[in-house]
């Protein structure tokens, strides 16, 4: 069902990895067309409790990760229909326990709200917050439904229908939003249906339209024994990567109001929208490819990690100088005066892009299935993420708080170093070569500054 016998790895790695380009890339310019038209048609306070509800999705969703997904890719097992049908009961399972978690949190807010637990004035106090949770949460239950096939097509590098699947539901999501606000009005639950209608679609969409083995309900012991083992240093790492990777939003709900956390996440969208397309190319193409490697020609894995930072890494390097000088700019640019304060915090974010590059050596040693080493990286960014925003926001306000964001994203390289260093995956040369992108970004972003007018 897949050209993965009759292709080599090189011309699937570039197919793929045109797919997952091409895929981030109309991506991001739905999600910034979009939000460019939905701040002007709503307030920012809507936003910031989108964010909230969007983050306690993402935390119960990282938090109960038991890498399906990587055990697909990275286990000999890969092709067994045994073993993909009960890593999809798994997935239907633990899809129905967080939509009823996600109820509980809702209940929690709500109630915690009216006794006056909540901080007056933040996110958590706004009245829509825990509706907006409860609905939005039941897109969980759908995606336990999709197909492990698309699981299969990430194992042999085939990307092309996930790519244009995801893409539709992404339009539909779209323009339910728009739909939803020129026909009902502009509120909150215009950005809920868009998301609850995307997966409506991309689920089904799983099933239908991608090869590979159709799913039914089974359970093999030896296989959940096996998801298990290897899953549990994942389970870890999620729970751990959950608070690494959204403790800001976490964190900064509590210290600040809805409409300076709206703002606050406009700033991250455009930072996220790069380390999104990185981590597409890393999780879809890198990963498997890496996988590949490790499982059939082991004394090549060195070759191939930096095959992949040469391509990758220079993007890096260049979209974080040209947003350190040039976030501000951007941002009177492509916003109204009421998201002026994004700028600032653009740069300041735009800083700790430069860790991306050493997360490829991250997936290396998922690869290699050293996944102890893994979630050490990631427990030592999700510990000084939580010590350093609040510690920044005290001393410094605000900007100490996204200081203490940079931070904790930087302090972690010196550990992925050393453990490249000691499995003989580190080539200091082709590290620093193509450092120089970054002061490229720089130059470039001075130039167009200064010919916009800023």
């Amino acid at each position: 069902m897949f050209s993965s016998d009759r292709l080599p790895l090189k011309r699937r790695i570039l197919s793929a990895s045109s797919w997952s380009l091409f895929g981030s890339g109309i991506s991001y310019v739905i999600s910034l067309g979009s939000n460019l038209l939905l701040t002007r048609l709503l307030v920012p306070e809507m936003f910031g409790v989108m964010a909230i509800a969007t983050l306690v999705i993402t935390l119960l969703s990282m938090f109960s990760d038991v890498g399906l997904t990587q055990n697909v890719i990275q286990s000999t097992r890969g092709e067994d229909s045994r073993y993909l049908n009960t890593a999809w009961a798994i997935q239907i399972i633990r899809g129905l326990m967080l939509w009823l978690l996600a109820l509980c949190i809702a209940l929690f807010i709500f109630v915690a709200d009216h006794v006056g637990l909540s901080r007056q004035g933040s996110v958590y106090s706004d009245p829509y917050l825990p509706y907006v949770i409860a609905v939005i949460s039941f897109s969980m239950v759908v995606d336990g439904f999709q197909s492990t096939k698309v699981s299969e097509a990430t194992r042999y590098l085939s990307l092309g229908r996930i790519t244009q699947m995801r893409i539709a539901g992404q339009i539909v999501g779209l323009i339910c939003m728009i739909g939803w606000i020129l026909l009902i009005g502009r509120s909150v639950w215009a950005l809920v249906a868009g998301t609850v209608c995307s997966r409506m679609l991309t689920t089904p969409l799983s099933h239908i339209w991608l090869p590979g083995s159709a799913n039914r309900w089974q359970w093999d012991q030896s296989a959940f024994y096996e998801i298990f083992h290897f899953g549990k240093w994942i389970f870890l790492s999620s729970i751990l990567g959950l608070f690494a990777n959204n403790s800001d939003r976490i964190l900064l709900g509590g210290f600040v109001g809805s409409a300076t956390l709206g703002i606050y996440s406009i700033a991250s969208m455009l930072i996220s929208a790069i380390a999104q397309i990185m981590f597409t190319i890393f999780a879809q193409v890198s990963y498997p490819a890496l996988s590949e490697v490790a499982r059939e020609r082991p004394g090549e894995l060195k070759r191939s990690l930096y095959g992949i930072h040469k391509l990758t890494a220079p993007f890096v390097y260049f979209c974080s100088g040209l947003l350190v000088v040039s976030g501000t700019t951007l941002i009177g640019l492509l916003y109204d005066s009421r998201y002026a304060e994004a700028g600032w915090m653009l740069e300041v974010l735009a800083v700790g892009l430069l860790k991306i590059p050493f997360n490829l050596p991250q997936w290396c040693l998922l690869a290699r299935g050293l996944t102890k080493h893994f979630t050490g990286v990631v427990a030592l960014q999700a510990v000084s993420t939580i010590a350093l925003i609040p510690l920044g926001y005290h001393y410094f306000s605000l900007p100490g708080a996204l200081w203490g964001i940079v931070a904790s994203q930087l302090l972690n390289v010196p550990v992925i170093i050393y453990y490249q260093i000691k499995y003989d995956l580190f080539d200091l040369s082709k590290e620093l070569i193509l450092l120089p992108a970054f002061f490229v970004g720089m130059a470039l972003a001075k130039g167009l500054t200064f010919a916009a007018g800023y």
